[in-house]
Formats: C-alpha cells, sequence, structure tokens
C-alpha cells in the first residue's frame, strides 16, 4: 500500500523563511503566523494522510459506475467528501460572505497539493466546484451569486465547466450547442459535452453546470459564444433543489488514470440555463474557471510527483540488492538498500530537486495571484499571467517525468498494481493534456504572452532575475553554486527571446517551431530562481543557528544538484530553438 507523508515542514519553510510572507504587506497575510499556517496545514496534513491517500488505491481499483443515469462513486468517497465539507476546505479562500474563510489563495495552494498528492481523482470533485464559484463570483448577477455559491462553498452543490465538444477541443469557435431565448428570460440549452470532470456523481445533492454554447444570430467564431448556470435541478422558490432540469449523464469514460472521477459525456435536452454575464461575451467568464484551473493542473503535476517519489524513496531505503562500492552500507545483512548505487541517487535527486523547486515555484506564483488581487497589483497579475503556462505546461511534464522515474526506483515492482507507483504514472498524465495541452500552453507562451504589452512582463522578470543576482553575488559560496548557473540560463532565456522577437514577425513558424522549448527552458529558470532563493534562505538560517541543520544542509545539496546537472538544460533548448522551424517543417506531409 503506498504511503503518503504531508510535506508541512517544507511548506512551512517556503512561506516563511523563502516568501517571508508575514512582511509582504499583502492583505491578509500579517495573521499568517508559523503557529497559525502550522494549523492549518496540520489539520489539512491529517485529513489528507489518514482519510483521502487510504481511498486512493481502492478507488482506482472499483472505479465510477453509471447506474439508471446517476453515477456511483467508490466505496468511502461520499463520507470522506463529508469530512472535506465539514471542515470548511472547500470555501477556504471564498469570500465569508458567501460563508467562507478568506484565506489568501497561497493557502488554499498548499492545502490542495496535500489533498492531489493523496488522492487526485477525489480532489477534482471539490476543484472544478472552485472553479465555478470563481466564475460566477466574478461574473454573475447578485442573485446567481447568492443562489449558488454559498451552498457550493458548504459542499452541498457542485459544479462543473462544459466547453468540449465530440467535434471541437481547443478550437472552441466550433461548439455547437445551442442556447435558445425563452420569454421568461432563461435559455434552452440543447447539445453534447464531453470530458466533463464530474459532470454526474452522488457526493452533492444538485451539481451547477457552466456551459459554453452559441445564441442563434450572434457572432461566428468564439467571439459568438455565452456561458450559462444549467443546474441538474432547478432551485426552488427556497433554494433548495426542485425539479429535473434537462442534462443527464450519457456515458462515462474508460480513461487511462482519475477512475475514481466520473469524466461524462453530457447530454442537454432543452435544459434550462441562466446566462452569466453579456450575451456573447462567455469566453471572458469562461477564461476565470480556464486561468485559475491551469495554475491548479500545473500543481496536480508536482503534487503527483511529489507522492510518487516519497513512496520511491522509501523502497530504494527497504530493497536491499547488491553492494556500495566501498564499506557496506549494511554489513549484517545479505546486500545493501540501493540508495547506496549512484544511478539510482540520481534518479532519487531528480525527482526530490524537481518536486521541491516545483513547490516552490507554484507558492511564488500563488503569492503574486494574491497580490494581483488583494493589491489590485497590475505588475503582479501580468507577471502571473505571463507564467501560468510556465506553471501548467513545464510543471504536469516534469511531474509527470518524475512520476516515471519514481516507478524506475521499483525495478519490475513497480510496473505491478501491488506497489501503487503505476497509478501515480497513470493519474499524472492527464494533467499534460487538459485545460489546453501542454503544445496549447507553449503557444500561448510564445505567441500571446511573450509580446504581450510590448514584452513588458518578460521584461520584468529579466530585471526580477538580475536585481536577484545583483543583490547576493558578494557570497562567493552562493555565487558559484547558483548565482553564477542562474545568470547563464537567464542569458539563455533572454536570447531565446530574442530570437523569436526578430523572426517572429518575419518567419513566425520559427518562433512556433521552438515555443515547446522556449517553455521548458523557461521553467528550468523559474526553478533556478527559487533554488538560488531557497539557498539565500537556508544560508541565512544556518548561519543563525536557526531550526532544523539538517533540514536546511539538505537543502543547499539538493539545489546544487539541481543547478549543476538539470539547469544546464537551457543550453540545449536554446539551441532547439535557433535551429529555427526548417527541420521541424522539411518533411513532407506524405512521407511521415
Amino acid at each position: 500500500m503506498p504511503i503518503y507523508t504531508p510535506p508541512t515542514e517544507d511548506m512551512q519553510y517556503l512561506l516563511h523563511d523563502v516568501l517571508k510572507i508575514g512582511g509582504s504587506g499583502i492583505p491578509g497575510y500579517a495573521e499568517l503566523d508559523r503557529e497559525f499556517t502550522g494549523a492549518i496545514l496540520g489539520e489539512a496534513g491529517k485529513l489528507a494522510a489518514e482519510v483521502l491517500a487510504p481511498l486512493n488505491a481502492s478507488g482506482d481499483a472499483e472505479g465510477c459506475q453509471l447506474e439508471n443515469g446517476v453515477v456511483r462513486t467508490p466505496a468511502g468517497f461520499k463520507a470522506a467528501y463529508d469530512q472535506i465539507c465539514a471542515g470548511g476546505w472547500i470555501g477556504l479562500d471564498m469570500p465569508e460572505e458567501v460563508g467562507g474563510q478568506n484565506m489568501p489563495y497561497l493557502i488554499n495552494s498548499a492545502v490542495g497539493e496535500m489533498f492531489v498528492s493523496a488522492n487526485m481523482a477525489l480532489n477534482m470533485y471539490q476543484g472544478l466546484s472552485h472553479g465555478a464559484m470563481s466564475a460566477i463570483l466574478a461574473h454573475g448577477s447578485d442573485e446567481q451569486k447568492a443562489t449558488y455559491v454559498p451552498k457550493m462553498v458548504a459542499g452541498t452543490w457542485s459544479g462543473t465547466m462544459n466547453l468540449t465538444e465530440p467535434q471541437c477541443g481547443t478550437d472552441l469557435g466550433l461548439i455547437r450547442t445551442r442556447a435558445e431565448p425563452q420569454e421568461d428570460g432563461t435559455y434552452a440549452i440543447t447539445g453534447t459535452k464531453i470530458w466533463i470532470s464530474a459532470g454526474e456523481h452522488d457526493l452533492t445533492e444538485n451539481i451547477v453546470h457552466l456551459v459554453l454554447a452559441r445564441i442563434p444570430g450572434g457572432p461566428e467564431g468564439i467571439k459568438g459564444i455565452s456561458l450559462f448556470i444549467v443546474p441538474k435541478f432547478l432551485p426552488d422558490e427556497n433554494g433548495a433543489p426542485g425539479r429535473r432540469n434537462g442534462v443527464a449523464c450519457g456515458g462515462l469514460e474508460q480513461k487511462m488514470g482519475i477512475h475514481a472521477n466520473a469524466t461524462c459525456v453530457m447530454n442537454y435536452d432543452g435544459a434550462t440555463g441562466f446566462l452569466i454575464g453579456e450575451e456573447h461575451k462567455g469566453m471572458r467568464a469562461m477564461f476565470t474557471m480556464m486561468n485559475e484551473a491551469r495554475l491548479g493542473v500545473g500543481l496536480q503535476g508536482y503534487a503527483q510527483g511529489a507522492v510518487a517519489y516519497q513512496n520511491a524513496l522509501a523502497f530504494a531505503q527497504e530493497r536491499l540488492q547488491g553492494r556500495a562500492l566501498g564499506d557496506p552500507a549494511n554489513p549484517a545483512g545479505p546486500a545493501d538498500p540501493i540508495l547506496v548505487h549512484p544511478d539510482v541517487r540520481r534518479n532519487l535527486m531528480d525527482q526530490k530537486s524537481f518536486v521541491e523547486g516545483a513547490r516552490a515555484l507554484t507558492f511564488w506564483g500563488a503569492q503574486m495571484i494574491d497580490r494581483a488581487h488583494r493589491m489590485q497589483d497590475p505588475e503582479a497579475e501580468a507577471m502571473i499571467s505571463l507564467l501560468t503556462p510556465v506553471i501548467k505546461g513545464f510543471l504536469t511534464d516534469k511531474g509527470f517525468e518524475t512520476t516515471v522515474l519514481a516507478q524506475q526506483t521499483y525495478g519490475g515492482t513497480g510496473f505491478t498494481r501491488a506497489a501503487g507507483a503505476e497509478q501515480f504514472v497513470r493519474d499524472a498524465r492527464i494533467a499534460m493534456i487538459y485545460e489546453g495541452t501542454n503544445g496549447v500552453q507553449s503557444l500561448d507562451l510564445v505567441g500571446r504572452k511573450l509580446g504581450l504589452n510590448g514584452g513588458k512582463a518578460v521584461m520584468a522578470f529579466f530585471e526580477l532575475v538580475k536585481a536577484f543576482i545583483a543583490e547576493h553575488e558578494d557570497d562567493a559560496a552562493l555565487k558559484q553554486d547558483f548565482l553564477d548557473p542562474l545568470k547563464s540560463a537567464s542569458k539563455d532565456l533572454q536570447a531565446a527571446a530574442t530570437y523569436f522577437m526578430a523572426e517572429g514577425m518575419k518567419t513566425p513558424e520559427n518562433a512556433l517551431a521552438g515555443s515547446y522549448d522556449f517553455m521548458h527552458l523557461f521553467g528550468h529558470v523559474c526553478l533556478g530562481l527559487m533554488w538560488s532563493r531557497m539557498a539565500v534562505a537556508s544560508r541565512a538560517a544556518l548561519a543563525a543557528a536557526e531550526g532544523n541543520a539538517a533540514f536546511h544542509e539538505a537543502k543547499l545539496v539538493t539545489g546544487r544538484y539541481y543547478m549543476a546537472r538539470q539547469l544546464p538544460a537551457t543550453a540545449l533548448h536554446l539551441a532547439r530553438i535557433r535551429s529555427g522551424a526548417e527541420p521541424v517543417m522539411a518533411l513532407d506531409a506524405a512521407n511521415f
């Protein structure tokens, strides 16, 4: 049976030693002292380890069942979901006026990581609700907010997002679902949506679907799309679930992973829908959900890597095979633990250095979201907008790679279901695909975000890195191990951006052919920056003899590993980018 240990010590370190949240000046952060955040993370970690994680393997094996139009979730899921609701975790960062606790998004992200690591499929039910609530709060009417959001915060109702149709995924301008205006101001929604996570289940008394549809006579393409609330049961005059709406689950997808989350075909047959915001402005409202979801999916990527690493490490510490090259590590036994072998160490260090760097990047991104929203900071908004495709794309690619490395640590045992490693691989794989495939993320990064406002955001990122290096370059040890590698990697990123600026207008294919490499190059620089910031924090703690010395020494060793063994990948990505589109496009389509 796989294990899960909440990484609360590392989270506390990031919050207080690296990000220094208490002195950030962001509204709501001043009360987040170590004792308070420790209590929140401790309770969330206990729920994750003791309630959610034990259901992960059994939920995967049992899966969801469609019976007479109702989806039955695996045994134990309803009781676990009810415990999540009872703890107020669904509304952790929601406004108090709708029943939430108004905690920062950063704290919600930390809690979310533990829930995802423990049981990704179960956490998705509430994760979809969070996105739907955010969209209604941002774009819905006062009546819609009052009718739906408090019940979703309480967890008695849940939410979904309905975008994809059989004939279109990324190109939402091709959707065919219709929204016919009715005399009472509602709309009759007709069409079919596919791949709808948590579209039907038995965890809540009502499900609030947010559906993209086209009002007849509107503009073509995405400019003619509107967003609608389509509840499974229409609220009655008291706000309770009333008559059944014209929406039904037409089938469950048979998937590679996340078996315990119901991925549904949803059929709308004249269902009553309520317009959110303005007609033909649905994409703006939906992107409130999608941007939040993309950050959440990036978190899913490294969170699956984190739990996979924990289990691989435990196996490597216990599995006996071969002897160390020097003195035996286990002289009284028949062999040494495989952790003594350099290639196993390399494998585990790849995992550890990614997971801890990715956690730091995600927390930093969440802090920027809080700064943007709570302080109305346009610079923070621009920076997190730039980094969103990097966080989603790079962290899910590398998160999946980490689960594969973890599985490899087991050898043949990892290929069997009993070890549990293969489930982490299967579950992590979807994160590279949904909420916009990672190829689409890279195109968004290079095609839209890089040149936005004359490249102001990416230039601000370069200046941020430059200022950090200048602030600490008098520290010789830090300079050699961290700052010099970071400076070199940042120069590679700047060179790639300059190449795109020069080539993007005259030969767009050169930029697009290198976009995926640019996303990864950018991701490595971000993790290099995070490891450098952690090195500063840990060196300061050691100098002051504060905290767990072994913890901080391990941080420095792990950071040096990333800077020496992973960060040089930026040169490879730059070389690929500079090769342009010719090697990519040269082969005639008939010869593939």
